[in-house]
């Protein structure tokens, strides 16, 4: 029979790991200097994170061809999700 503590502890494995598999969304700054979700990440914000396209669609990002530009705080995720992932692995 589980107690209060096994089932915190339980819960608390869960949402580690699950918080570890999600990967983040990519945002870029609208006109209006506003952050607006975008459809996936950029080829310039993969490649300064040191990722190829083939990685991004493996670990389940969204890649987005049309977009132009790196926005830091993408790249700065996107590194910081494959550390993650590679570590996992």
């Amino acid at each position: 029979m589980w107690n209060r503590r096994d089932w915190d502890e339980f819960f608390d494995i869960v949402q580690k790991r699950h918080a570890t598999q999600r990967p983040p969304r990519p945002v870029h700054l609208s006109r209006r200097n506003r952050l607006v979700p975008a459809e996936g990440y950029s080829l310039a914000e993969l490649d300064d994170a040191g990722m190829s396209i083939e990685q991004a669609e493996m670990l389940g990002l969204p890649v987005d061809a049309g977009r132009v530009g790196a926005y830091g705080p993408n790249v700065a995720a996107l590194r910081e999700f494959y550390r993650a992932s590679r570590s996992r692995f």
